[in-house]
């Protein structure tokens, strides 16, 4: 059993860590939400007053955080985790932040002896609860076969994308891709509805031809087309289009400093922008699809 620092508590990180209690480890647990933590204790974690509390003593130390400032405000400077984590622990950051960000928080901890990863994940907040995440790994080979038994409590795929900030980047393409996939996915159906087609149908169709995809198959756009996913329960839960909209700017940031056009990227990232600012930025990212199609017809 290990003890675990566990700092973050949203959506992501609370089953994250309850995961890790299901796996026999000792969880310390931080968040500036109080309920968030008192979930967490409810299901065996220890509660800490700080989060330099809760890395005392800790073998690995793991972090969920919404933007690339919280991860730097979180580790570094003299009041940072950095300068109270033991040397010879291992931090693993699972928050999505700009691949700078991450090596520059990465090399900190080198300085201090302290060995640190990239690991941001995929799989949403369903694959959060069920244990089911996919890892996107960038740092060390040697820290990543230290952190596998809390990555393998936690997720099913884990994939070493190369040094510090790689595995950043490689969730930016990844969240890129899926981003402009579900637009298209909208676009399409609200395309075969204005012709008097069954969305469910022309889903059923597409989920089998060239078009398939996950927005098709697992978080169909449109309402009452899968029972589970987040349009037919008003586009709540799932992936936030102000979270979409956050990764494709920092996708389109990752572009810039390597000279790499991405017209699509840039193109769904104005999208998921407008959905914002026409008031569904706390909705599930597929409610984009309300740009597209009808009101009435969409949900």
């Amino acid at each position: 059993m290990s003890r675990i620092a566990f700092i973050g508590l949203g959506h992501m990180g609370g089953p994250m860590a309850a995961n890790l209690l299901k796996a026999g480890h000792e969880v310390h647990v931080f968040d500036l939400v109080p309920a968030a933590v008192d979930a967490a204790v409810a299901l065996g974690a220890h509660a800490q007053a700080s989060a330099a509390d809760a890395v005392r003593d800790a073998d690995a130390v793991i972090s969920m955080l919404p933007a690339s400032r919280h991860v730097e405000a979180l580790y570094l400077g003299d009041d940072g985790l950095l300068a109270r984590i033991a040397p010879g622990a291992l931090a693993i950051d699972c928050s999505t932040i700009a691949p700078a960000s991450a090596q520059k928080v990465a090399a900190a901890a080198a300085a201090r002896g302290v060995a640190m990863i990239d690991a941001p994940v995929s799989g949403g907040t369903a694959g959060a609860a069920a244990g089911t995440l996919t890892f996107i790994v960038g740092g060390d080979a040697a820290a990543l076969e230290r952190a596998r038994p809390w990555l393998d409590a936690m997720g099913r795929n884990i994939f070493h994308m190369g040094g510090n900030g790689a595995g950043q980047v490689a969730k930016l393409c990844n969240n890129m891709a899926l981003g402009v996939i579900m637009a298209a996915t909208g676009e399409a159906l609200a395309l075969g509805a204005a012709h008097g087609l069954d969305p469910a149908a022309l889903s059923k169709m597409m989920a089998v031809s060239t078009g398939r995809s996950w927005a098709t198959e697992v978080c169909n756009p449109w309402p009452g087309v899968l029972e589970n996913a987040p349009a037919s329960r008003g586009y709540s839960g799932g992936f936030g289009n102000d979270l979409m909209l956050k990764d494709l700017g920092l996708a389109a940031e990752a572009a810039m400093s390597a000279g790499s056009p991405i017209p699509l990227g840039e193109l769904a990232r104005n999208l998921y922008a407008l959905n914002g600012r026409a008031g569904r930025g706390g909705l599930d990212f597929s409610s984009v699809i309300q740009l597209l199609a009808r009101q009435e017809s969409a949900g």
